[in-house]
């Protein structure tokens, strides 16, 4: 009885799905073919000031019976101008609500459908859904062995460099060694993160619970010791991200020189539709909050690329500059309004605040000063140079209440180093190549981000105490990761850190001096390069005998 009034129920709901949609596509057809009370092609058009209406009786001698003049023949091509755009807009509206309601109904048949399929399966409909289950549970198992049989798990397959090697990560119960680093993680390290902590504990332990397991005849050896986590000696792991990852454990055997190993395998899964959905950014603008103290000739460099990216071909952006100080106060006042009379830009705000540069301090001046609404704030510093592209990836990446946005910039080296001297440094956007010669991952940073100003307000914002350099955006950064918002991570291909000279004050507090100082070394040159300055005296003087060697050979 239960089976049938729920299948009548989605029956039903499946039929006024149908309905509904029927009746928008009629009202779409109503409303888009011509009424007989709209002026039609040789009928008299409204006039303006007692003149003739449709299907009304016109005044002999008066205004009605007058020529049209140019005044009126103007008002009316306004009006229809006019009543033809309502007809669009609304017509507009009608198709999106129509494909909304298409897609609503899509989405809800297949969802009667798996529903309806569900209900059959539970009430044991025969045996054709115990078939059918078992072939999909077939079809999911044989899916998982073809994914171990295509990685390299038993046999290796051809490769065509060395840079197509997947190298393993090896670990232990306390330590994990890896290659692919960053600047923020060390070649040995504990497993921080929490997914991979217990990734790795939940291998250790599967492992043991099949070493203990009473031997089925799978295992040749039987094993008469119980295994513990103490017998665990070490692992190696590899990930191949279109087929899962492989493990290779060993463990004490129970000889002095004897050695368990155990391979696992944890296969990916076909891929699963989460989510599919339309992003529409016209209506999203981004108010790029800049903190600025002196630095007048860096902020002419970050104006021309805010004129060629945000006004020429964004034209979405506001800028909020929060300035500190008297000194050099005039000329970025005056850039911003060479800008404004040049290009007939009006979206920006400068506010002076006569205390000392705080950057967290700047920030939250600029994000609280905002009364147009919830904006999408982007923190950013006058050496930062951006792409249209990357603000679209700011909007798109960050969302109210729900996640916020962390790029990833690409660090410049020394333009002089990279390029031998400064008479052979190129200009600036031929600068920009993300290789390993020319900079890297800043991935200790998070200065740069993009936030609604809802959720930054909520969070509390900055921590206004902080003085001078760095700190104020880690205090931050741990708010949101503390908080239910999701963090989104990830390196961005338009967004660059423009190399500059960089000063630590005396001034600053032991922790920050060291913080500054480890970026100072980090923003200088590569390893290669800076390994080729340390040695220049040996390479020049090697180059000196090669000069001698080849003249006495020609002599």
């Amino acid at each position: 009885m239960l089976r049938r009034s729920l299948l009548a129920w989605l029956s039903r709901v499946g039929v006024l799905l149908v309905v509904v949609c029927c009746c928008l596509s009629l009202l779409y057809v109503i409303t888009c073919s011509p009424h007989a009370d709209e002026p039609m092609a040789g009928q008299p058009l409204p006039r303006v000031g007692g003149m003739a209406m449709p299907g009304g009786p016109s005044r002999p001698g008066g205004a009605g019976s007058a020529p049209i003049g140019p005044a009126g023949r103007e008002g009316f091509q306004a009006l229809l101008q006019e009543r033809e755009e309502q007809h669009r807009q609304h017509i507009a509206s009608l198709k999106k609500q129509i494909t909304q309601l298409k897609e609503a109904l899509q989405e809800r048949s297949e969802q009667l459908k798996g529903m309806q399929d569900s209900v059959e399966k539970t009430a044991g409909k025969g045996t054709v859904g115990d078939v059918a289950d078992e072939r999909s549970h077939s079809d999911l198992q044989e899916f998982l062995r073809s994914q171990v049989s295509r990685a390299e798990v038993h046999s290796g397959v051809r490769l065509p460099s060395e840079y197509a090697v997947v190298p393993f990560e090896s670990f232990t119960l306390q330590r994990v060694y890896q290659l692919e680093m960053g600047l923020t993680r060390h070649p040995e390290e504990k497993p921080v993160r929490k997914d991979h902590r217990d990734e790795l504990l939940e291998v250790v332990e599967s492992a043991l619970h099949t070493l203990n397991a009473p031997n089925q005849g799978g295992d040749k050896v039987k094993a008469s010791k119980v295994y513990t986590p103490s017998d665990f000696i070490e692992g190696i792991a590899r990930t191949e991200k279109d087929k899962g990852t492989l493990y290779d454990l060993t463990f004490h055997g129970e000889q002095k020189k004897e050695f368990r190993r155990l391979l696992l395998f944890r296969p990916f899964g076909p891929l699963m539709k989460v989510k599919s959905e339309l992003v529409e950014t016209a209506n999203m603008p981004i108010n790029i909050v800049l903190p600025l103290s002196q630095r007048a000739d860096k902020f002419k460099h970050f104006m021309h690329n805010f004129r060629e990216v945000c006004v020429k071909q964004d034209g979405r952006v506001h800028l909020t500059v929060v300035y500190f100080g008297k000194d050099q106060m005039n000329e970025v006042k005056g850039t911003l309004e060479n800008t404004s009379r040049e290009l007939n830009f009006r979206n920006f705000t400068l506010i002076q605040l006569n205390e000392e540069f705080s950057r967290g301090r700047g920030l939250d001046v600029g994000a609280r000063a905002w009364k147009g609404g919830n904006v999408l704030l982007f923190f950013c510093d006058v050496d930062i140079f951006f792409t249209a592209d990357f603000l679209n990836t700011c909007r798109l990446n960050a969302q109210p209440g729900k996640k916020v946005f962390y790029p990833i910039l690409f660090s410049q080296y020394n333009p002089a180093i990279i390029y031998g001297s400064h008479d052979h440094i190129p200009p600036v956007e031929q600068q920009l190549i993300i290789k390993k010669d020319t900079g890297f991952w800043r991935d200790f940073g998070f200065g740069m981000t993009c936030q609604y100003r809802s959720d930054f307000i909520n969070i509390g914002g900055f921590d206004v105490d902080i003085k001078g350099w760095g700190g104020e955006d880690v205090h931050l950064y741990r708010k949101y990761l503390h908080s239910n918002l999701l963090v989104v991570r990830a390196p961005s291909r338009g967004l660059f850190h423009l190399w500059h000279e960089k000063r630590c004050a005396d001034e600053l507090p032991p922790d920050q001096y060291k913080m500054c100082m480890q970026s100072k070394a980090m923003n200088e040159a590569s390893h290669g390069q800076l390994g080729m300055l340390l040695f220049r005296h040996e390479i020049e003087a090697h180059l000196r005998k090669q000069k001698q060697r080849n003249g006495a050979k020609k002599a």
